[in-house]
């Protein structure tokens, strides 16, 4: 009994398709969270708490370094300058145009030791291995 080529193909097309993977059952829905827990995951994965206590520690160091600029580092600067007790009141005349640019150098001043405080903050808890 031989068998034709048109039922050795339809014999192979069955065994393909009985050797095909199957897919895979779907998967259950997630468990329901209350909100709370659905705040408290957010809390942890975003870590919020620690960015908020970095945003007020920033805040205040940064206070506490423009304080420092204006009472010791612009009287030290003003002692350097002759003839210039206050750094932010300079002017530059051009013209019949006043350039008030002693505020500006002052705030420059401040941003650029805030920003050195914290590259130094950040180089000590590199260093101690808090990251």
């Amino acid at each position: 009994m031989k068998a034709t080529s048109d039922e050795v193909v339809e014999e192979l097309r069955q065994i393909r398709k009985l050797l095909e993977p199957k897919p895979a059952p779907p998967a259950p829905p997630p468990a329901h969270k209350s909100l709370l827990d659905e705040f408290k995951e957010f809390l942890k994965n975003y870590k919020v708490l620690g960015l908020a206590v970095a945003f007020i520690m920033g805040i205040y160091v940064g206070n506490l370094v423009q304080s420092m600029v204006k009472a010791f580092i612009m009287p030290l600067i003003g002692l350097a300058i002759p003839n210039m007790s206050d750094l932010a009141t300079l002017t530059i005349a051009v013209g019949n145009q006043n350039f008030l640019i002693g505020d500006f150098l002052v705030n420059l001043l401040t941003f650029v030791v805030v920003a050195f405080v914290i590259f130094l903050i950040v180089k000590i808890a590199k260093w101690m291995k808090i990251e």
